[in-house]
């Protein structure tokens, strides 16, 4: 299995605040502490094997992703009761990707949030958002 040196989700065992919560053959489903404060039961679908995005993913890695993805909502939904979800993956720096790890955002939301009704289209779509014209 490939594994990147310095790579926070390549060693999730070393972060104490860091918690996998389910995990199959090829992949985690984890929860970092710091982030369940504004995120209340937000985490990560993870390879366990270094992949740089979800374009290089396996197609035993997608199939292992979709059954965590299932079994996160599970639990999400019988733990936090959350009213919708916002799932993601950022791929590159210009998408806000901070770790060259692949990894699907699953992010419970709510309807008593500040911005509840506001998904990831609706920054997107701003109008300061627009490419200039010349290139």
């Amino acid at each position: 299995m490939i594994k990147m040196e310095n790579c926070p989700l390549c060693s999730v065992h070393d972060d104490p605040d860091q918690n996998i919560i389910f995990e199959n053959r090829s992949c985690y489903f984890i929860q970092h502490n710091i982030h369940q404060g504004v995120l209340e039961g937000s985490g990560l679908i993870i390879p366990k094997a270094h992949h740089e995005d979800a374009f290089a993913l396996t197609k035993e890695e997608w199939t292992d992703t979709y059954d965590l993805l299932q079994k996160a909502k599970t639990y999400l939904d019988q733990t936090y009761s959350p009213d919708g979800y916002t799932l993601g993956w950022n791929v590159g720096k210009v998408s806000n990707q901070e770790i060259p790890h692949a990894h699907l955002h699953v992010i419970p939301r709510y309807h008593d949030e500040p911005l509840a009704g506001k998904g990831i289209r609706y920054w997107l779509k701003q109008p300061e958002n627009k490419r200039s014209q010349s290139r």
